[in-house]
C-alpha cells in the first residue's frame, strides 16, 4: 500500500467534508454526481452546483412522508429542486423545525426515472457524518470532481463498506477505580472507519467460561453527564455499574451512539420537536431517521474480542437480546433495569414500551 488513503479512510474524509459544507463526488455504472449535505451547504455552493445541472434533494422516505412527497424508490425520495430555489427552501425541506409554523412547502415533484443508488449513498454519508439525512445531488460529467478539487468515491465499492460493521481495534486498557467498583478497568476500542471510539468498563475479573453480567449502554451526554430528567439513561448507567460492583464482576459497553445513533445535534432537534407535541419516535421520523439507528453488533464484537461468548444482559430492550444472539453471543438471562422514571419522562418511557417494544 502506498501513502494514499484506502477506501475506509476516503469515506472518513468524505464525511468530514460534508460536515464542513464541501461536496464530494460519487460514481457508479457510468454515472457521476456531486453530493452536498443540505444542512451545511452555503448559498454560494448551491449556486455553483446549480450551474452544473438539474438538482435533486435526496430525502429518506420518513422525511418524505412528512412533506407529502412521493418516494418512488421506496426508501429514498428525489425531490426536484426548482431552478429559482434558494438555500432556505432546501434547508426547510431538510429540517422540520418550522414545519408547524410553515406547513405549505409543496406541492413537491419527485423524480422516478434513473438509478437512485448514488442518492442513497449520499444519505448514508450524511447520516454517518451525524448530519440531517438530506443530500443535494447534481449529475456531472466524468472528471468534474477532480477538476473542482473534490474527493470522488466509487459507489460500487463504497456501498458494501457502508453497510458492513467496522472492525474494532483494541487500543489500550488501564485500571480506573470507580465509585461503584474500585476493581474496574477501562478498555478503548477504535473503529477502522474513523468513527468514534467505544469503551468497555470491566468490573473485576469475570470468568470468560461463564455468562457475564453485561450491559450495552449508548452514550447519552444529557442523561449521563448532565443528569437530564427527560430520559432514564443516567440512572440506568449508574444502576448497572452498582449492580456489577455488588456482584464483583461485569462488563458495561459504552457505545458512542448518542440519541439512538443520530448524534447529539439531531437528538436536540428531536427534543425541540417533542416540545411541539411529537413523541420520540414521531420526532425521529420527521427528521428523516428510523426509530432507532443504533448498531448493537458493535457490542457483540467487543464482547467477542474480550473473550465472552454468553451474557446475562441488563436491558429492557428485546432488540439488544436478539442482536446478541444473531451475532453468536448467547443470552442466558435478561436482567431488568427499571430505574429513573420522573414526571418529565413518563410519556417518553411509555412510548418506548408501546412503540419500541421495551419491557417496562
Amino acid at each position: 500500500m502506498g501513502l494514499g488513503p484506502d477506501l475506509n479512510e476516503t469515506l472518513a474524509r468524505a464525511r468530514a467534508d460534508l460536515r464542513m459544507g464541501v461536496p464530494v463526488g460519487l460514481r457508479a455504472d457510468g454515472a457521476h454526481v456531486l453530493v452536498a449535505a443540505a444542512e451545511t451547504l452555503s448559498e454560494a455552493r448551491l449556486c455553483a452546483m446549480r450551474a452544473l445541472g438539474p438538482l435533486d434533494l435526496a430525502l429518506t422516505d420518513r422525511r418524505a412522508a412528512t412533506l407529502k412527497a412521493r418516494a418512488y424508490d421506496g426508501d429514498v425520495a428525489r425531490v426536484i429542486v426548482p431552478e429559482d430555489a434558494r438555500l432556505s427552501w432546501v434547508q426547510d425541506l431538510a429540517d422540520p423545525a418550522d414545519d408547524l409554523a410553515n406547513p405549505m412547502k409543496g406541492p413537491l415533484q419527485t423524480r422516478r426515472d434513473g438509478s437512485v443508488m448514488l442518492h442513497r449513498l449520499g444519505l448514508q454519508l450524511c447520516k454517518g457524518a451525524r448530519l440531517l439525512p438530506a443530500a443535494l445531488v447534481v449529475p456531472v460529467a466524468p472528471g468534474t470532481a477532480a477538476a473542482q478539487g473534490l474527493l470522488e468515491i466509487d459507489g460500487m465499492e463504497a456501498a458494501p463498506l457502508l453497510e458492513a460493521l467496522p472492525e474494532l481495534e483494541h487500543v489500550v486498557s488501564a485500571r480506573v477505580p470507580l465509585r461503584a467498583a474500585e476493581n474496574a478497568r477501562l478498555h478503548i476500542y477504535r473503529p477502522a472507519d474513523g468513527s468514534e471510539e467505544h469503551y468497555a468498563i470491566e468490573i473485576g475479573r469475570p470468568d470468560r467460561a461463564q455468562p457475564v453480567l453485561a450491559r450495552l449502554h449508548s452514550a447519552c451526554f444529557t442523561g449521563d453527564l448532565l443528569g437530564s430528567l427527560k430520559c432514564d439513561c443516567g440512572p440506568q448507567l449508574n444502576a448497572a455499574l452498582t449492580h456489577m460492583g455488588q456482584e464483583g464482576a461485569g462488563v458495561l459497553l459504552y457505545l458512542q451512539q448518542e440519541g439512538r445513533g443520530i448524534g447529539l445535534a439531531n437528538k436536540m432537534r428531536a427534543y425541540a420537536l417533542q416540545d411541539q407535541g411529537f413523541d420520540t419516535v414521531e420526532a425521529n421520523h420527521r427528521l428523516g431517521f428510523e426509530d432507532d439507528e443504533r448498531d448493537f453488533r458493535l457490542g457483540a464484537q467487543i464482547l467477542d474480542k474480550m473473550g465472552f461468548s454468553a451474557v446475562r444482559l441488563m436491558t429492557n430492550n428485546p432488540a439488544k437480546m436478539r442482536m446478541m444472539e444473531s451475532c453468536g453471543i448467547g443470552v442466558t438471562e435478561r436482567v431488568p433495569l427499571k430505574v429513573g422514571e420522573t414526571v418529565h419522562n413518563t410519556h417518553y418511557l411509555a412510548v418506548k414500551a408501546a412503540k419500541s417494544g421495551h419491557l417496562l
